[in-house]
């Protein structure tokens, strides 16, 4: 017997209800994912703080980083955490995961340790809420637009790579202007890279994977975004700095 117009009616709500309850469910696990992902990114960014405020304290430690062979140790375990990062946090267990972020939190506090004794506390406050505004906005870019990042993304990666040569290479020149032009170049490409890494990251929910991939995703998701917002803010800080006074 055909559906009449009540009936009919009633069915299309029940589809309708339970395409909207699946909708919202995926709604509700997308932002739980990716809260995770800023939390565990704001997490490694406040202990690198920490790490970095306690190695500027230290006088010896200060001595082997600023002119001393342990800067290169420290440079070379960032760059090689940063290479191997998806292997390790995507390929191993979520320990070996968690124990790759926070071993490259440190390395980068320690790292960056010098901007907190060259710099005065307002300016590093400064360079600081900058950064955080620039990357909140491009992440809401990322995470909001329908616009394919893909292409842009792929060539705001090979300049990363640029930059990082023009970087070695400037180690050994110490052209001024050529830093300066990275300081002005660098935010701009990491900006980017902020809003194109966090539309990845949110793709890689609607993968459908298990609770433990799911996870570890959103561990390296935050690696992404921790790495990009601290290169930024290193040159945010030294375009804006005020040098402390002796």
């Amino acid at each position: 017997m055909p559906f009449g117009p009540e009936r009919r009616f009633q069915v299309h709500s029940t589809t309708m209800t339970r395409s909207q309850a699946e909708a919202a469910q995926i709604d509700v696990g997308l932002r739980s994912y990716m809260l995770n992902v800023y939390n565990y990114m704001a997490l490694g960014v406040a202990f690198t703080g920490v790490v970095s405020m306690l190695v500027a304290m230290n006088p010896a430690l200060m001595g082997a980083i600023v002119g001393g062979p342990f800067v290169w140790v420290l440079f070379i375990g960032v760059l090689g955490l940063g290479f191997f990062a998806p292997k390790i946090i995507m390929g191993r267990s979520t320990g070996a995961a968690q124990a790759c972020f926070w071993t490259y939190a440190g390395l980068w506090g320690a790292l960056i340790a010098p901007y907190f004794y060259m710099y005065t506390q307002g300016s590093i406050a400064r360079a600081f809420f900058i950064t955080a505004a620039a990357f909140a906005g491009m992440s809401l870019y990322g995470y909001t637009t329908k616009r394919d990042l893909s292409p842009i993304g792929r060539f705001l990666v090979m300049a990363s790579f640029g930059i990082l040569i023009a970087l070695v290479v400037n180690i050994f020149m110490q052209s001024s202007g050529l830093h300066f032009v990275m300081s002005l170049l660098v935010p701009v490409v990491f900006a980017g890279l902020t809003a194109y890494e966090t539309q990845q990251i949110k793709n890689w929910y609607y993968e459908g994977d298990e609770a433990v991939l799911t996870k570890r995703k959103a561990i390296f998701g935050a690696f992404m975004l921790y790495g990009s917002f601290i290169t930024m803010f290193i040159w945010i800080l030294q375009l804006v700095g005020v040098a402390r006074q002796e």
